[in-house]
């Protein structure tokens, strides 16, 4: 089995100013050591039937289930989590433990 994956899918509310947003996450992920990488996108299809309005994914990875548990109690994840949830319109989470079947080169 692979490392803990945690992805988030999010259509922000009207009017959110998203790179506030964006440099909150990357403060965030900074200052949580539990936090082994962390990537963003934005969609660039466009096609809103099959993206639902998503705009947004957020990916982290972590170690175990047990560094995922500690990065949703530390104190930066509670108190960014406040302002992230009011910027939200709609939202999709996914937490799993990743079945490695392709590698990445490194």
């Amino acid at each position: 089995m692979g490392d803990w994956k945690h992805v988030v899918l999010v259509k922000f509310k009207e009017g959110v100013v998203v790179e506030e947003i964006l440099k909150g996450m990357e403060k965030l992920v900074s200052e949580v050591d539990s936090v082994r990488s962390f990537e963003w996108g934005q969609d660039t299809c466009n096609a809103v039937m099959l993206t639902q309005g998503f705009t947004h994914i957020f990916s982290m990875t972590f170690c175990s289930s047990e560094e995922f548990a500690a990065f949703q109690s530390h104190p930066s994840h509670v108190a960014f989590s406040t302002s992230f949830s009011a910027a939200i319109e709609k939202i999709l989470l996914f937490d799993f433990q990743a079945v490695v079947v392709k590698a990445s080169a490194a």
